[in-house]
């Protein structure tokens, strides 16, 4: 069986209901590890208590999400910092910038955008990056507040110029399954140009759902099981002209180096 890793997904959600059958059905599927992501402090210790449980299979990611940059309270970064010092495998994310929203402010998503990248930098720590509607303001920080070596553009949807002038700065790009979606060829022919070495998989569940005839374990609309990432994996595989165990063992490679 190929072994896949979900590089970013929100198995903390709600949505998802009880952890537990939905981490059987992963392993179950193939899902091998997967970086489980919080958006706010308040998910930090839900995100935390699922990687010490599942040691193995979880990778814990904390941040603050751009659409609860507002939620950051006084002190969020001294507290990030030692929950970072007591999972030295942790990474940061899911942080970022979205115009795609009007609140919160971008002034307010921008400070605590730059005191987790700031962070990450300064711990050595891979970070998570959402970013929408907001390259020109992305490029901008990053001249002025540099992202660590190691990135991740999650549910890469730019362009292959914005995707060049990343990988410069040390890129990665996962994939989601919602690409698959017919509207959304543009975002398979900028993959098909991405080097292979910078390519991930995600899920984003309980997000991103991919169109119907890709899904392998159906949750009601609109909703999306992270237990899908293989039948993702064999779908962009075939775009790519790739066999699927290739794409599993190259994105779990690009997932070890990323985390590591």
């Amino acid at each position: 069986m190929e072994i896949w890793t979900d590089s970013h997904n929100h198995l903390h959600d709600p949505r998802l209901g009880n952890p537990a059958p939905v981490i059987a059905a992963m392993r179950a599927a193939g899902v091998g590890r997967c970086v489980v992501n919080a958006t706010c402090e308040a998910d930090w210790p839900t995100v935390e208590a699922l990687a010490l449980e599942h040691p193995d299979f979880i990778t814990p990611a904390f941040g603050i999400h751009p659409w609860k940059a507002h939620t950051a309270a006084d002190g969020w970064r001294e507290r990030l910092a030692s929950l970072l010092e007591k999972h030295p495998h942790a990474t940061v994310g899911e942080c970022g910038l979205d115009r795609w929203v009007s609140s919160p402010p971008l002034g307010i998503q921008l400070s605590v955008f730059i005191g987790q990248l700031e962070l990450a930098r300064e711990m050595r720590r891979p970070v998570t990056i959402h970013c929408l509607k907001a390259w020109d303001i992305l490029f901008d920080t990053f001249a002025g507040c540099p992202p660590p070596s190691r990135f991740l553009m999650h549910s890469f949807g730019g362009s292959i110029e914005t995707a060049r002038r990343l990988l410069p700065l040390g890129a990665l790009f996962s994939f989601s399954g919602y690409f698959l979606h017919p509207r959304k060829a543009a975002v398979l022919d900028v993959f098909r140009q991405l080097p292979r070495d910078r390519i991930l998989l995600e899920t984003d569940a309980p997000d991103m759902r991919p169109p119907e005839e890709i899904i392998s374990h159906p949750l009601p609309d609109p909703h999306n099981h992270p237990a899908n990432l293989p039948a993702i994996g064999h779908a962009l595989a075939a775009e790519l002209g790739m066999e699927a165990d290739e794409m599993a063992a190259l994105t779990r490679t690009n997932a070890g180096v990323m985390l590591s």
